[in-house]
């Protein structure tokens, strides 16, 4: 066996323990609003609607897994083990965090593998200042959030140093066409997500609830810079970015297929749009479209003294890569005002 040693001690499954209010230092918390166990254990005999397995993840990444740290006697294979890259793929996010705010990052998951459930409640938020809500469960698990919950953020979001990131994640397949689906499929052209994918009970009842006036639609590829692999810098909006996310931030992370965050009503700026690959054809480029909004913020309001934001959980990992520019923008969330 050869398992990856951390670079400190970890726990798991133990109770959290509560982070000192510290003026200027912001307290961060992940949320992750699937259901560990309702995702591990999903039959693999379903083509829509599930995370790869680890066996797939191998096939298509080869060699990139097939080192010993991943092997059966010190990863966890199936599903599970997927799900435990993501966990993986958030520890630069979480050092940058840290070191930024002096502050270490909670990270809970709505149902963990140990079967607790977590909802979003005054107990969770009481030592929290900026709050990511990554919306990662697929819709048949059915993960909605109670009233309670939304009357806890609400609570939550009266504080004026508050900010909650809401990051519903792609919606693939939607469309009951098979030929729909199949034009979708080949634009975005990652062979690990099925035909319909379909994410965000949890934070589509959070926009739902608060009244932020986003969907999350499709998954589109974003484009390269012509002659290489990077991705294409953002289309920035800078002169209305008064909290700064976007100072020295020319790009995000590269994925596959990133949402479309439609706006669908007013009190909201679209702080920064992606270029999508045109190559491929796809219904929202069919529609017009050539960029997505990837980076949104709602601005205080009355009765809402806090920040909202809207940005894809995976412009918060490093599963396919990070840059010195993403970094950056880690630290302008880490270190707003």
């Amino acid at each position: 066996m050869s398992a990856t040693r951390p670079s400190a001690p970890r726990t798991y499954n133990q109770a959290h323990l509560r982070r000192s209010r510290t003026p200027g230092r912001r307290r961060i918390s992940i949320y992750w609003t699937w259901s560990y166990p309702w995702e591990s254990n999903r039959d693999v005999s379903h083509l829509d609607d599930r995370f790869s397995t680890m066996t797939e993840v191998r096939r298509v990444a080869w060699p990139a897994y097939e080192g010993p740290e991943w092997s059966h006697d010190a990863f966890l294979q199936g599903i599970a083990g997927t799900l435990e890259l993501f966990h993986r793929s958030t520890l630069d996010f979480q050092r940058v965090a840290e070191e930024a705010t002096g502050h270490p990052v909670a990270v809970y998951q709505r149902v963990d593998q140990a079967g607790f459930l977590h909802p979003i409640d005054e107990q969770l938020l009481e030592d929290t200042d900026t709050l990511l809500v990554f919306g990662l469960d697929h819709l048949p698990s059915r993960q909605h959030v109670a009233p309670a919950e939304i009357q806890a953020l609400q609570a939550w979001l009266g504080r004026e140093d508050s900010c909650l990131l809401v990051a519903p994640h792609h919606d693939v397949g939607a469309s009951d066409d098979p030929e729909v689906r199949q034009v979708e499929y080949r634009h975005h052209r990652d062979p690990l997500v099925p035909r319909r994918q379909q994410f965000g009970t949890s934070t589509r009842d959070i926009m739902k609830g608060l009244g932020i006036p986003v969907i999350n639609r499709w998954g589109l590829r974003p484009a390269v810079v012509p002659g290489t692999a990077d991705i294409a810098p953002v289309s920035a909006r800078r002169g209305v970015d008064a909290l700064g996310l976007l100072k020295g931030v020319d790009t995000f992370n590269f994925h596959p297929h990133l949402p479309q965050y439609e706006v669908t009503g007013g009190g909201i700026e679209v702080l920064a749009r992606q270029p999508v690959d045109l190559a491929r054809a796809h219904p929202f480029m069919d529609a017009g479209g050539r960029e997505i909004n990837v980076l949104l913020w709602m601005p205080p309001a009355p009765g809402r003294a806090g920040h909202i934001l809207l940005a894809d959980s995976t412009h918060f990992t490093t599963l396919f890569g990070g840059t010195a520019s993403l970094a950056r923008f880690w630290h302008n969330l880490a270190t707003m005002k």
